[in-house]
C-alpha cells in the first residue's frame, strides 16, 4: 500500500536510504522559503505550492497543487524532482553552473537530479537554489512556461534536414560495421 504520510514514505525505506533522504530532506525544509507545503506527491515526498496560494492548480487541476520538488527513491537511487528547474531556465543553468563548481558529477535529466549516495549529492547546492525561489517567482515562471512565453522548458526539434543527415550518417555506420564483419568470420 502506498504511504500517505511522509513518516510512512520515510519508514517503508531500508536504513541506509532512509537516512540520506532524511538528511536531503531537512536541508531542503531549512532552504525553502515560507509558502510552501510538504506532503506525499506522486507517490513521493513533495513540496508544494498549496491550493490556497494557487487555486488554478498543476495542468489547470484545482485538485492539484503546484509542485517545486519532490524526493523519491525508486529503485537503487534516489531522486530529487526538481520542477522549478525545467520551467525555470535561467535557475537550471544557474544551477548546473553552481552544481559544476561544486566538484560533484551532475547526473541529471531536464529537472531529475539521480544520486546514489548522500555524498554524491551536493546537498548546499540544492539548498541555495530553493532558497532562491520564493512561491510568487515559482508561479510566475509556471504561467510563464504555460503561456509559452520566454524560453520553451522543452528543446525543439532539428531541423529536417540535419535529422536527415543523422540519420544517413547512421545508416552509413551500419553498413560499414556489418561489412567488417562479413570480412572477419570464417568461412
Amino acid at each position: 500500500m502506498p504511504a500517505s504520510t511522509v513518516d510512512q514514505y520515510l519508514a517503508a525505506l531500508p536504513e541506509g536510504r532512509r537516512a540520506a533522504l532524511s538528511a536531503v530532506r531537512d536541508e531542503i525544509n531549512r532552504s525553502l522559503p515560507a509558502g510552501y507545503e510538504e506532503g506525499i506527491l506522486y507517490g513521493m515526498i513533495g513540496w508544494y505550492v498549496p491550493l490556497s496560494s494557487y487555486p488554478a492548480g498543476y495542468g489547470g487541476n484545482a485538485k492539484s497543487p503546484l509542485p517545486v520538488i519532490g524526493l523519491g527513491a525508486p529503485r537503487s537511487y534516489m531522486t530529487l524532482h526538481m520542477m522549478c528547474l525545467y520551467i525555470d531556465s535561467p535557475l537550471h543553468d544557474w544551477f548546473t553552473r553552481a552544481y559544476a563548481k561544486s566538484g560533484k558529477k551532475l547526473d541529471m535529466g531536464k529537472g531529475c537530479v539521480r544520486f546514489k549516495t548522500l555524498d554524491a549529492l551536493a546537498i548546499d547546492v540544492v539548498g541555495r537554489t530553493l532558497a532562491r525561489l520564493t512561491p510568487a517567482q515559482h508561479i510566475a515562471s509556471y504561467e510563464a512556461s504555460r503561456a509559452g512565453r520566454g524560453r520553451s522548458p522543452r528543446p525543439r526539434r532539428r531541423p529536417r534536414r540535419l535529422r536527415r543527415r543523422r540519420l544517413r550518417r547512421r545508416r552509413l555506420r551500419r553498413r560499414r560495421l556489418r561489412r567488417r564483419r562479413r570480412r572477419r568470420r570464417p568461412q
